[in-house]
């Protein structure tokens, strides 16, 4: 009996472990930390054997495999021993693959717009009647799903480090949406660590399957050529008119993948510039799993955006307030402000992940009357932008970031809380800082 040794207790590895029991592995989880009770009681349930608090590292040295969950880091301590002894390191995404069956997978990634692209292409494969689950990054581990309720389709939602630990991962349908510097801290600050990692999602495809990717990214441009492709190419752009994929010509999207289909951007549900290419994203991916055109269309009209995710909170005297704290990175932010067309109040801070700010000067200038810096050490963000905005108060608590910035809009204002970092300085994690500032606002 294969031992397989799961590091990480959370939603990823509690149901990686579920799905390797059901598999007939001899199957032990630890965690170093404390483990939610509710997936304490997952692991009893299934009669898999776990530990918290802690490594028993004789243990886990007895693995035949490890999956590593995503969010434990390659130098932990407890990695570079397996790493030292040679026993393979696998992701929940690579377990899941194995056990899928002959369901299909569509496997989304890049630096931003991963999660609104998952979204809305999980809406329309739902919606044009496809046997469907939404998955991954997302917030709903694939392997629970391959064991408990599988599907003939799964739409993931995939990180880099998700991609990491992969050693035969093949989506059917790869999406790369585009590549910025984003979590370089987990790559020893080296761009092309997390580059290749992005790309690792289309390194094991064959010429059944397709790769969708952003002909407009000119660092996905740059690396194109760099990384085997296998697969069918399948491009997403603004700036010609192309015979595969998807393009936009004077606000018209043309579909050429699959059934044709052109569409005007104004019925697209989701604003702004970066949504467009999201669409697009979503669309071809829908359409290489059979969707009809009609289906997408009605689709595309009807998706909600997402929590978190430039999300309406609500109107107060006149004052706009939008929850952007997924965020968490200075591209998120760029796409948030360039989509702004009213003054912006902008709520930005928190953990910084070795951001260059510079990259906002031009928007924060056009857009922006006052900063609200909203985290434990705001120093750099007072740095880089105090010759740019008027104002700029601190605060360190959402209902203090919420009413310093309403006191310095007007009616007409936006209050856009698009953080630019990571939230763990003051909080658990973007969705509690998100309903953290929902709250806030209900409160004014």
């Amino acid at each position: 009996m294969k031992k397989l040794v799961i590091l990480g207790g959370g939603e990823s590895g509690a149901g990686a472990a579920v799905l390797a029991k059901r598999n007939g592995y001899d199957v032990f989880l630890s965690d170093g930390g404390r483990i939610n009770e509710r997936y304490q009681e997952e692991l009893a349930n299934h009669e898999i054997a776990y530990e918290q608090g802690g490594h028993d590292e004789q243990r886990i040295l007895e693995a035949d495999e490890v999956m590593k969950s995503p969010g434990i880091p390659h130098k932990s301590q407890i990695v570079q021993k397996l790493m030292a002894a040679g026993i393979p390191l696998i992701s929940e995404m690579e377990l899941a693959y194995r056990h899928k069956g002959s369901s299909r997978i569509i496997g989304i990634t890049g630096s931003n717009g991963k999660t609104t692209t998952t979204a809305l292409t999980y809406h329309i494969c739902k919606e044009g009647g496809a046997d469907c689950a939404l998955v991954g990054n997302i917030g709903h581990s694939i392997a629970r799903q391959v064991a408990l309720d599988p599907r003939e389709l799964y739409v993931a939602e995939i990180s880099s480090f998700q991609l990491d630990d992969i050693l035969s991962f093949r989506p059917d349908v790869a999406v790369l949406t585009n590549i910025t510097e984003d979590h370089l801290d987990r790559y020893a600050y080296q761009f092309e660590s997390y580059i290749r990692a992005k790309f690792n999602i289309m390194k094991y495809q064959t010429a059944n399957d397709y790769f969708i990717y952003n002909e407009d990214d000119p660092v996905t441009m740059q690396y194109l050529n760099t990384y085997p492709l296998h697969s069918n190419p399948l491009p997403l752009t603004m700036n010609r008119q192309i015979p595969n994929g998807a393009f936009i010509n004077k606000n018209i999207m043309s579909l050429q993948t699959g059934e044709k289909l052109t569409m005007s951007v104004f019925d697209f549900a989701l604003r702004g510039r970066h949504n467009q290419y999201n669409t697009m994203a979503a669309c071809v991916a829908a359409s290489t799993v059979g969707i009809r055109k009609e289906k997408i269309r009605d689709a595309v009209k009807t998706f909600e955006s997402l929590e978190h995710r430039m999300e309406p909170v609500g109107v107060v005297r006149g004052v706009e307030f939008i929850n952007d704290s997924k965020a968490t990175n200075v591209n998120s932010t760029w796409f948030a402000l360039e989509s702004m067309n009213k003054p912006v109040v902008l709520i930005l801070g928190g953990v910084d992940k070795g951001n260059d700010y510079t990259l906002l000067h031009e928007l924060v200038k056009e857009k922006v009357k006052a900063i609200v810096c909203l985290g434990t050490d705001n120093a750099r963000i007072h740095e880089a932008f105090r010759d740019l905005v008027p104002v700029m108060i601190d605060a360190d608590s959402a209902a203090g970031a919420v009413q310093a910035a309403f006191r310095e809009a007007a009616k007409g204002d936006v209050v856009l809380l698009s953080p630019a970092c990571a939230s763990f300085d003051l909080f658990a994690n973007y969705e509690d800082r998100g309903r953290q500032f929902r709250e806030a606002v209900r409160e004014l």
